[in-house]
């Protein structure tokens, strides 16, 4: 049975593609879990249309970041967190931290999945920021300051 889905299902395919199932699978599995629907003519259209709208909204997030990273790495944002005289932090600084500063300071809202920090800073210093989405890559620079 020729159906076309509406979510990636592991091992069938991936969303909005038509692809062939066993008939079984297909009316008992796929169409009343919603993951799929008969392949008919309107259906192949739409999903056709839905293929196009993500792939068109793929490639405006990736010219969005690009942009983003290129603002970011311009700017000067700095954190002013608490720190001891050694320069160690109190409170570590990780991902929700850069991003509400990035925000605050630049004036660019990153989503939650595009920071991506190996583990939390915990000193004082200027740091590089690694931002990654899809195939776009970049880095910005952040400077952790003691609060006076």
């Amino acid at each position: 049975m020729k159906v076309i889905l509406l979510k990636d299902v592991k091992g069938i395919g991936r969303a909005h593609e038509a692809v062939e199932a066993k008939d079984g699978h297909a009316l008992n599995y796929l169409i009343p879990n919603k993951l799929a629907v008969a392949a008919t003519p309107t259906a192949k259209k739409e999903a056709e249309m839905r293929r196009k709208q993500v792939t068109d909204r793929a490639a405006l997030d990736t010219a969005l970041l690009t942009q983003n990273i290129a603002a970011l790495a311009e700017a000067r944002i700095v954190i002013k967190v608490k720190a001891n005289e050694k320069g160690h932090l109190y409170d570590a600084v990780g991902e929700p931290e850069v991003r509400a500063a990035a925000k605050e300071q630049a004036h660019i809202d990153l989503s939650e999945d595009v920071i991506k920090l190996e583990k939390p800073i915990k000193e004082l210093g200027t740091f590089d920021i690694p931002v990654a989405s899809g195939e776009t890559f970049g880095k910005f620079s952040i400077t952790i300051e003691a609060e006076a």
